[in-house]
């Protein structure tokens, strides 16, 4: 489907609305530098709002399908061989001079296709036009066979995406799973599709990605580290044979311990494959106290002595059990797991999060004031010469010398898209002493810079370090208020005591902005309140957006809308009149 997914060409493929498969084997072919020129022009004479135009009737035959244009070497193979009588083996040597763009060959070619042309009864001009057409061709001739095969596998793709998309993804998830990076973009791309990716579940996970009964994607077991081939498909026989677990010491119980050890079920335990066990949570698995056993361990304690008692009743001379069954160990209740400390564990054992981000309650932050993810920051070159804003945790740091004894520094960031890769952010001289109290694993800050030239190589982009500040303090620094923009029509009695009772309990310093707009009259009317200041999180922002589009403003100009894709751009507004109901409001000039 990458064929098709890039924003651009959505956008041509909305424009051209294809209703043949040629259309899709066009596209792709004309979708790259070169011949995406002519894609306005492709769409125009598929509708019909300029003429298809051929230099000469006989080539009408051969272009027909691509309104005119010359788009595939085939085309050119077959018009050199019907408008100057070229064999089959011209037209290939003159494909394959095309395709390896070898200027000398085309010279030579040259002379042979106007002679052929002239033979046939056709004016030399045009012909020299013809050709002149195909030597600037030459630098993107495209094969139409291989066009196609793409376009095939992306359209059988592309269907299953949009009719199957939670099995679809599943599949995908699957084939990537031993790329973090991939399964985490991945998992980000099925949330913006609406299809919730759970964690491990004892009961329910197969070995890899699988789409459950309600059709959301269950993590794999075979995913865990530290489980195996082996002891996942223990677990997974034995619940296929004999049903789901109903606790811990069932699985225990249950399971043959030389295929799933002590390591297996602490790495389920600490994914989140227990969950599905009620009253439980991560940190009782684990926790031992004064050096005593953790409730694992004395769960395959338990089910040894059960599996034993169980083997020596059989083997007994009257057969049948003694009627007394081993007590259960004692589950000891202690604190859970911080929700930081839940997800670092998680992430240790299957590489990403799963159950949440620690970034969640940065959202606010990032909308605001990033341009970018960290992902995109393994590719510079498009961002070169930008101003690049982006915020995230930082997952790993190196503090090291040079080989002249000057200090320097390395650090990771990463966000919900992913890392930014380990080379991006490396500081030296004063830019290493500034900033190196910031480079602490497991600390969320906010970065911006510029992608330029390295001065010691000027193929190198590099990305230069402006600021570091703490995410936690951002909103706080440079937010000066929020936005609400309510339509007209939902302005009611209820939704005035809401709000009213949303900012008396965020009473803050910030400013609050309102905006009426009349969808019918296509008009926006921005009031401010005077009696009324807010405290800036989270928190407000989630309760204010139930009620309307919700954005912050650092100055009094541009508000930006905030929406849940990471990272938002700002985007300007224009005021019109003024209203004033319960708040006290006051005019701004439109």
């Amino acid at each position: 489907t990458f064929q098709f997914e890039s924003v651009g060409m959505q956008k041509y493929l909305r424009q051209l609305k294809p209703d043949k498969f040629e259309d899709l084997i066009a596209m792709n072919a004309l979708y790259r530098p070169g011949p995406m020129e002519y894609i306005p022009q492709f769409i125009n004479r598929k509708h019909g709002r300029e003429p298809i135009k051929y230099d000469l009737p006989e080539m009408e035959e051969f272009l027909q399908e691509t309104y005119g244009i010359t788009v595939y070497q085939e085309q050119v193979m077959l018009l050199s061989q019907k408008l100057a009588g070229f064999s089959k083996g011209d037209a290939d040597v003159l494909r394959k001079a095309m395709g390896k763009k070898q200027k000398s060959v085309l010279d030579k070619m040259k002379d042979k296709f106007i002679e052929g042309c002239a033979k046939n009864g056709h004016a030399k001009p045009i012909c020299e036009k013809i050709w002149t057409d195909w030597e600037a061709f030459a630098q993107y001739a495209f094969n139409k066979s291989h066009s196609t095969c793409y376009s095939l596998v992306a359209y059988h793709t592309a269907y299953l995406k949009a009719n199957y998309p939670a099995e679809y993804m599943s599949a995908v998830l699957t084939h990537s799973q031993s790329n973090l990076d991939n399964v985490t973009f991945f998992i980000e791309e099925c949330r913006s599709l609406g299809i919730k990716v759970l964690g491990p579940h004892v009961n329910e996970s197969g070995m890899y990605f699988e789409v459950n009964k309600d059709g959301e994607i269950r993590f794999g077991l075979g995913a865990i580290k530290g489980t195996g081939d082996a002891a996942v498909e223990s677990i997974i026989s034995e619940r296929d044979a004999r049903g789901p677990f109903e606790d811990l010491f069932d699985f225990a119980k249950r399971l043959n311990q030389r295929a799933v050890n002590k390591k297996t079920f602490e790495a389920l335990a600490l994914s989140g494959a227990f969950d599905c066990f009620s009253n439980m949570h991560r940190r009782q698995y684990v926790y031992s106290k004064d050096n005593d056993s953790s409730l694992i361990e004395k769960a395959i304690k338990f089910a040894a002595r059960t599996q034993q008692e169980e083997s020596s009743s059989q083997a007994s001379l009257f057969g049948g059990s003694s009627g007394i069954s081993m007590p259960k160990p004692k589950i000891e209740q202690v604190e859970p797991f911080s929700e930081l400390e839940k997800l670092n564990l998680e992430k240790e054992v299957v590489g990403i999060y799963i159950s949440g981000h620690p970034l969640e309650n940065f959202k606010l932050e990032l909308t605001s004031f990033c341009n970018i993810t960290c992902s995109q920051l393994n590719e510079l070159e498009p961002l070169q010469g930008k101003d690049v804003r982006v915020g995230g945790i930082v997952t790993s740091v190196e503090h090291r010398t040079t080989k002249t004894g000057k200090p320097f520094g390395k650090f990771v960031l990463e966000d919900f898209s992913g890392n930014s890769g380990k080379d991006t952010f490396t500081l030296f001289g004063e830019t290493y002493l500034r900033f190196r109290n910031f480079m602490n694993n497991g600390w969320f800050i906010f970065i911006e810079g510029n992608v330029l030239r390295s001065n010691w190589g000027q193929m190198n982009l590099e990305y230069k370090i402006r600021n570091i500040e703490l995410l936690d303090e951002l909103a706080g620094k440079r937010i000066q208020g929020v936005a609400l923009r309510i339509p007209l029509q939902n302005v009611t009695r209820e939704l005035i005591t809401t709000l009213e009772k949303i900012c008396d309990k965020n009473s803050g310093p910030a400013a609050l902005k309102i905006f009426l707009k009349d969808e019918g009259e296509d008009l926006q009317v921005e009031l401010i309140s005077r009696a009324t200041r807010i405290k800036v999180s989270n928190a407000l922002i989630a309760e204010l957006k139930k009620l309307g589009e919700t954005g912050v403003f650092t100055d009094s100009t541009a508000v930006r809308w905030l929406t849940d894709d990471l990272p938002v751009q700002p985007k300007e507004l224009s005021n019109i009149g003024t209203i004033s109901d319960t708040f006290v409001l006051e005019e701004v000039e439109s």
